[in-house]
């Protein structure tokens, strides 16, 4: 690889938070269409993630966070529901919210639950990618409030 395509190449960030964004997609097609972890994954790999099609390039992306996003979700969902549920208002428990941001709280619960990103990294990156699919931001403030709350939850010392 020439100097010039390492500078073309996006950095450590824009590959995670483009991981996290096929997560959430990803997360939502598996739920709406019914299909497995392992069928969308390999859909995301072979023709969304880094792919160039007729309506020009997608965006590159952390493919080993992508996956292990969808993997954790599947292995976790229990847990990582149930933590959103707690930090949801009663009446609204995960199965009455809006699909996006159920993929959202499922993915952004996935690297709670493994520990593998600081809380507050995770809380960050999943309100600004919340703010992509919701722009006015009454969404994002709500997204914050959750994760926040599961991330006292799932990490107990992780946000002292």
């Amino acid at each position: 690889m020439s100097s010039s395509d390492q500078d073309k190449r996006p950095d450590r960030r824009t590959l995670s938070a483009a991981a996290r964004m096929y997560a959430v997609q990803a997360l939502f097609q598996m739920e709406a269409a019914g299909q497995s972890a392992d069928r969308v994954t390999r859909e995301f790999q072979d023709f969304r993630i880094d792919f160039e099609d007729r309506d020009g390039p997608t965006a590159e992306a952390d493919e080993a966070l992508f996956s292990r996003i969808v993997d954790d979700v599947v292995m976790w969902q229990s847990r990582i529901d149930q933590a959103t549920d707690r930090g949801l208002v009663a009446k609204w428990p995960i199965d009455r919210i809006d699909p996006v941001l159920r993929a959202v709280f499922r993915a952004a619960g996935a690297e709670l639950v493994t520990e593998r990103a600081p809380a507050k990294v995770v809380i960050t990156e999943y309100v600004r990618l919340t703010q992509a699919f919701f722009p006015d931001g009454r969404e994002a403030r709500f997204v914050n409030a959750v994760l926040d709350h599961m991330a006292r939850d799932l990490r107990p010392d992780s946000l002292a």
